[in-house]
């Protein structure tokens, strides 16, 4: 009893095809309205071309094709707008049709995450990330301690390091201007090198010429 039931309402199918199904019969409906406009189309061409060749010789049959051409014409116009209705319900089934599929796919990747997460609430995932932060700070507080055991026994004396500073300094300070005080302060830098061999020579000179007046004295 049941079957039959079933067999005469039809049993209960899928939404997604059924919607599916619309679309391809709406779609192929269009196809037959657009053959029939074409048809319609060009017979009020052919009327308007045969009320046009008998409009003085024959005016009954220029009349007649008028009447043909407007008729065509009206049925036209019905099936445009019938084509229109067409077309707006293939749209809201298309968008009906992908508004589903994309409430489908979202429960599915909501149901994935609740699988994913499980019983993990909010609460849990404060008290992780707390944990995470002390085994953080703690291993940073361990490896402060290891890198300060190689300073151990050893005690600097900032003083004493600033006195040394402070010779290194001052010994730096009495090295340039003794430089500059061989250096003449008309020559340009690098002019002292320069006459260094020839004051050499003058001096030379100076004591051959030291030694010939003490032996013409000593004769």
């Amino acid at each position: 009893m049941m079957s039959g039931f079933m067999g005469l309402f039809g049993a209960r199918r899928d939404p997604k095809q059924s919607a599916r199904d619309a679309i391809v019969s709406l779609r192929q409906h269009l196809q037959m309205i657009e053959k029939k406009e074409e048809f319609l189309q060009k017979k009020i061409e052919e009327e308007l071309k045969k009320a046009k060749a008998n409009a003085v010789s024959n005016k009954p049959v220029a009349t007649a094709a008028l009447k043909r051409k407007q008729m065509a014409q009206t049925e036209l116009d019905r099936l445009g707008n019938t084509r229109l209705q067409l077309e707006m319900q293939v749209n809201t089934l298309e968008n009906a049709n992908l508004n589903a599929e994309t409430m489908q796919a979202m429960k599915k990747a909501t149901d994935a995450l609740k699988v994913i997460h499980g019983n993990l609430s909010i609460d849990k995932v404060d008290a992780t990330m707390n944990d995470v932060n002390e085994q953080r700070e703690l291993a940073n507080e361990v490896a402060e301690a290891i890198s300060n055991t190689g300073n151990l026994g050893m005690e600097i004396d900032e003083d004493e390091l600033a006195a040394e500073l402070g010779e290194l300094e001052q010994e730096q300070l009495d090295e340039r201007l003794i430089g500059a005080e061989h250096v003449p302060l008309h020559l340009p830098p690098g002019a002292a090198k320069a006459q260094e061999p020839a004051r050499a020579a003058v001096e030379d000179d100076e004591e051959a010429q030291l030694r010939e007046l003490q032996a013409s004295m000593a004769i």
